[in-house]
């Protein structure tokens, strides 16, 4: 396999070119202009503000393509993908890149939390090539325009992760030292079942409470034993588990589809393979990520593949959690 370490600095120099046009743009433009609807095709609704990422990263790409051509797979661009230098047939691509040049678009474009800027790189393997195949994998984070810190970390397949927090104000990157959770319940800590976006929210949330209640029993009057935190970003929910700060996470939304087509609902939106093609961070910390049915992630290297995931910050949460999961699952006739 070619050697990723050359791509790595030209990508956190795309990623600090969309950091910055990002942030700067809620600085010159009105917030209604970035929340409105730029595009509304096939997967997720594509608003103005992420135009503003779009730009920055083919732009900052373009120029590391002039040295090794590289076939570019994103939210928001054609389904395809493109190939940079634009015209290059794709199998004389060496790499392929998955990016999310805006992941948590929502939460950014009100103001509410930070976005995440998601890379993955794989060596092309055309058709076949999948997240299983990614080597090197970069995050970082988007701030509010209020806040001055911004998180960035990356891995190399077989290798360390590296992360820093940059101060915008200063400009100066520090060493950030990042560990999942060792707790070996979720009593007192954060564990949650995704459930974004209107439709069979009801199913999900019954899954979450049986969970509770089976891994915590009833409780105390008056207290609460665990909490959930719905961050609608996946980049951002897997920096929650590989940061300590969650302990479980499971999104279910592919497997009540069919619980919507029965309620005369349309698809609803799922995590698809951009989402996750920063796992390799994660995994590389520790979290153990899996399929809905336990086995390990893996998806095809594209843009609208339906993804469920299951995140534990470890094996002892695994062990403890994921049977009862797959039994709650099995009871509602719910599988991958």
């Amino acid at each position: 396999m070619p050697d990723p370490a050359p791509l790595l600095q030209p990508i956190l120099a795309v990623h600090a070119r969309i950091r910055a046009a990002v942030i700067e743009s809620f600085g010159r433009t009105s917030p209604g202009d970035l929340q409105r609807v730029a595009a509304d095709g096939e997967g997720d609704t594509i608003y103005e503000i992420d135009r503003v990422g779009e730009a920055a990263l083919v732009e900052g790409l373009e120029e590391v393509a002039r040295e090794m051509p590289i076939c570019l797979l994103a939210e928001g661009l054609p389904p395809e993908g493109l190939t940079l230098p634009r015209g290059t047939p794709e199998a004389a691509c060496v790499w392929k890149l998955l990016v999310d040049p805006i992941d948590g678009t929502r939460g950014l474009m009100y103001q509410k939390r930070s976005a995440w800027i998601l890379t993955g790189v794989a060596p092309n393997r055309g058709p076949a090539t999948r997240l299983s195949d990614i080597c090197l994998a970069v995050q970082t984070e988007i701030p509010l325009q209020k806040q001055h810190l911004s998180d960035q970390l990356w891995a190399v397949r077989d290798g360390s992760v590296v992360a820093r927090r940059h101060d915008r104000i200063s400009g100066r990157d520090v060493p950030l030292v990042l560990a999942p959770s060792s707790a070996g319940s979720i009593a007192h800590g954060y564990a949650s079942v995704v459930r974004f976006f209107p439709g069979a929210r009801d199913v999900l949330a019954s899954i979450d409470d049986e969970l509770a209640a089976e891994l915590l029993g009833p409780g105390s009057a008056g207290k609460a034993a665990a909490f959930e935190d719905q961050y609608a970003s996946t980049g951002g929910q897997l920096f929650e588990l590989l940061s300590g700060r969650d302990r479980f996470i499971a999104d279910l939304r592919p497997l009540v589809e069919a619980i919507r087509a029965e309620r005369g609902l349309p698809t609803g939106l799922c995590c698809h393979p951009y989402d996750l093609c920063t796992a390799l961070i994660a995994e590389s910390l520790g979290v153990i990520l899996t399929g809905a049915d336990g086995s390990p992630l893996d998806a095809p290297f594209e843009l609208h593949h339906d993804v469920a995931w299951v995140g534990y910050a470890n094996e002892r949460l695994r062990a403890t959690i994921e049977p009862v999961l797959l039994a709650a699952l099995a009871r509602r006739g719910l599988t991958a």
